[in-house]
């Protein structure tokens, strides 16, 4: 048995090195040997608010700060409670649904409920 990860395309585990990428010999997909390693590491990536508090999926956060939405009049005010929110991969780090519509927000601007 190899020790390189299934192919993310097919699943089958017929995989190889090929310089800095790895191949699967099944289907001929290739991708980065890094992003293999690194996808691990995103599974436990730990975001935290502006306290220190670790979020997770389906916490409750408030603004803790006014913020001006980029294309749009519209200004999210300090102290909105938001509920249900998601962690996301990215610069912005939490995805939320408000009255306003949906949103994608930095966690240094947010503080758990």
């Amino acid at each position: 048995m190899s020790s390189f990860p299934a192919c993310p395309q097919c699943g089958l585990e017929n995989t190889y090195p090929d310089g800095d990428n790895l191949v699967c010999a099944d289907c001929g997909f290739e991708w980065p040997a890094q992003a293999a390693a690194s996808e691990d590491d995103n599974d436990e990536r730990i975001v935290k608010d502006s306290v220190g508090n670790v979020l997770s999926d389906g916490d409750a956060v408030v603004l803790i700060k006014d913020l001006k939405v980029k294309g749009s009049s519209t200004t999210l005010k300090q102290g909105t409670k938001i509920k249900s929110i998601r962690i996301v991969g990215g610069d912005h780090e939490v995805d939320c649904k408000m009255d306003g519509g949906n949103f994608m927000l930095k966690a240094c601007y947010l503080r758990k409920a």
